[in-house]
C-alpha cells in the first residue's frame, strides 16, 4: 500500500472506490465525499440501510466484491480505500494494485478530509463515540457548524458524518489497529487506556505505546484533555506534560490550572446531572456548574465534561456548549431504548469489554427501579472472550439475571474451547440465574419467558445480538396475548 503525504492524499480524493462502503467508518467517509462533490463508488457484501442512503445520495455500490466494481466512472480512479478488515486477496484490492491505483486506509482517508481544519480527536479504549457525538451536538448548538465523522450515528440526525462550513472537525480516533496515528489534531481527548485490541497489538505494553505515540502527533501549541480517573490516561497525561504537552484534566480529584472537577452526580427525571468546578485554562480559580446530559450514568457524565473542556479549548462559548449537551439526544446502541410492552422495557447498548459493561450496568440500575435487571450478553471477538472471560463474568453479575450468548467471531476464526460458555460458568450468580444459550433464534423465547413486569432488558454487545431487541418485545406480547389473540 502507499503512504503519501498528507497535502498528497487530498489530491487522491476525486473519483474514490470504498471496499466495505456500508460499514461505519467508511460510510461516513462517502458521506463527506459526496457532501464535497467527489465521485463516489464503493462495494460491501450485502445491502444495508446505509448502503441504500448512501446510493441515494449518488454513491454508486455494488454487493459483493468483484473486480468490475472498480469501473463505475469513464475515467480511472484516483484512490481505492479499505479498511484493515479487507484482506490482501480481496478482488478489487488485488485489481487495484495490479492497475497502479492508490490504496488508501481508512485512516489516511479521513486525515485527508481534514485537511484545512482544526481538528479535534476523541480517543479511548472506551467512551469514544459517545464523547465525541456529545462534543459534536455541543458546537453544532453553538452554531460552529462543524465536519464530524463518528463510529456511531447520532440520535438527533441519524448520521455518523457531516461535512460542515465551519472550520472545526471533529473525529473519533480509533485506537484497534494503530491507525489514529495519521491524524494531527489540535485539541485530543482520551478517556481512558486500558488493554484491549490484543489481537492486533499483542500486549498491554504495546497497546499503551500506541497511545503514547498518538499523543506526540498533537500539534504544536496543541493540548491533551484526559480522564485523570482512569490510571491509564492519567499515567499518559503526566509523561505528555513532561514532553512539554499542555495537559488539562478532568475527575473526581483534580485541581490546577484548566482542571475540571466533578463534584456530584445525581439523575433528574431520567437525566444525568454532574456537577463540575471548571478552572481556567491558565488559572486554577473554579466556577462551579452544572452539566446536564440525557444518558444516564455517572460515565456518560464524564464523556460530557470531557466534551465541554474540547469545546472550551476550541473556542465554543459556555453556555451554547452546555444547551448543546443537555439537548443531546444519544447515539445509536448507546443505552438506546427499543420499545416497551406489558411493562417490560428494552434497551440496547454496544457496551463489549468489560469495564463498559460494568459501567453500563450500574447506570441501568437506578433506572430499573424496582424491576430486575436483565442482560443478554454476546460475547465479541474470541481473542477478547479468551483474555476477560473472567471480567466479563464478574461485570455481568450486577445484573439480576443474565443470557449468555455465544461468541460473535466477526473478522476472527474460532478458538478451541472459547465459547460464551467460558463466561457464564464464572458469573457470580446463583446458578438457576445465568443462562448460557448459543442458538441465537432461542434467546427472545428464553428472555421472554424470564421476564415480568417491571423489568428492564438490556442487550448488549458489538455484534448482531442487536437485532434481538424487536424479537424480544415480539416474543413478550406473543406469550402474552391471551387465548384469543395467541
Amino acid at each position: 500500500m502507499t503512504d503519501p503525504t498528507a497535502s498528497d492524499l487530498a489530491e487522491t480524493l476525486d473519483r474514490v472506490h470504498l471496499v466495505g462502503i456500508g460499514g461505519a467508518g467508511m460510510s461516513g467517509i462517502a458521506r463527506i465525499l459526496l457532501a464535497r462533490g467527489k465521485q463516489v463508488s464503493g462495494s460491501d457484501a450485502r445491502d444495508s440501510r446505509t448502503v441504500m442512503a448512501l446510493r441515494a445520495q449518488g454513491a454508486r455500490i455494488g454487493v459483493g466484491h468483484r473486480a468490475e466494481n472498480l469501473d463505475q466512472f469513464a475515467q480511472p480512479l484516483s484512490a481505492l480505500v479499505v479498511s484493515t478488515a479487507i484482506k490482501p486477496d480481496n478482488p478489487e484490492l488485488v485489481a487495484a494494485e495490479q492497475r497502479g491505483i492508490p490504496v488508501l486506509r481508512r485512516a489516511e482517508a479521513l486525515a485527508a478530509l481534514m485537511a484545512g481544519h482544526r481538528v479535534a480527536c476523541v480517543a479511548g479504549t472506551h467512551g469514544k463515540t459517545s464523547t465525541t457525538s456529545m462534543l459534536t451536538v455541543a458546537l453544532q448548538h453553538c452554531r460552529l457548524d462543524p465536519s464530524f465523522a463518528i463510529g456511531g450515528d447520532l440520535n438527533d440526525s441519524g448520521a455518523n458524518a457531516h461535512h460542515g462550513s465551519g472550520e472545526v472537525f471533529v473525529a473519533e480516533a480509533d485506537e484497534s489497529d494503530g491507525s489514529f496515528l495519521c491524524f494531527e489534531p489540535s485539541v485530543a481527548v482520551v478517556t481512558n487506556v486500558e488493554p484491549d485490541h490484543l489481537d492486533h497489538h499483542g500486549t498491554a505494553e504495546a497497546y499503551t505505546r500506541v497511545f503514547e505515540e498518538f499523543v506526540r502527533r498533537i500539534e504544536p501549541g496543541g493540548v491533551l484533555i484526559a480522564c485523570a480517573d482512569d490510571p491509564g490516561a492519567a499515567e499518559l497525561a503526566d509523561r505528555a506534560e513532561k514532553a512539554g504537552v499542555r495537559v488539562r484534566r478532568y475527575g473526581k480529584s483534580v485541581t490546577g490550572p484548566g482542571a475540571a472537577r466533578l463534584v456530584g452526580y445525581r439523575l433528574e427525571n431520567g437525566a444525568g446531572v454532574v456537577t463540575v468546578e471548571l478552572a481556567g485554562a491558565e488559572t486554577a480559580e473554579r466556577e462551579r456548574i452544572d452539566v446536564r446530559v440525557s444518558v444516564p450514568g455517572e460515565h456518560m457524565a464524564g464523556n460530557a465534561v470531557a466534551a465541554l473542556v474540547a469545546g472550551l479549548e476550541l473556542g465554543a462559548p459556555l453556555e451554547g456548549l452546555l444547551d448543546g449537551l443537555a439537548a443531546f439526544g444519544g447515539v445509536r446502541r448507546r443505552f438506546e431504548f427499543k420499545g416497551l410492552t406489558r411493562g417490560v422495557r428494552v434497551y440496547d447498548d454496544y457496551a463489549h469489554h468489560p469495564t463498559e459493561v460494568e459501567a453500563q450496568l450500574r447506570a441501568a440500575r437506578p433506572v430499573a427501579g424496582n424491576g430486575r435487571l436483565v442482560v443478554v450478553f454476546q460475547p465479541h471477538l474470541y481473542s477478547r472472550t479468551a483474555a476477560f472471560a473472567t471480567e466479563f463474568a464478574t461485570a455481568l453479575g450486577l445484573a439480576d439475571e443474565v443470557v449468555v450468548l455465544d461468541v460473535y467471531g466477526a473478522r476472527e476464526d474460532p478458538q478451541p474451547g472459547v465459547t460464551g460458555q467460558l463466561i457464564s460458568d464464572a458469573v457470580p450468580l446463583a446458578p438457576e440465574r445465568v443462562h448460557y444459550e448459543p442458538s441465537f433464534t432461542e434467546v427472545p423465547s428464553l428472555v421472554a419467558r424470564l421476564v415480568e413486569s417491571g423489568d428492564l432488558v438490556l442487550t448488549m454487545g458489538a455484534g448482531d445480538v442487536t437485532m434481538l431487541g424487536p424479537e424480544i418485545i415480539s416474543e413478550i406480547e406473543r406469550l402474552s396475548a391471551g387465548p384469543a389473540e395467541a
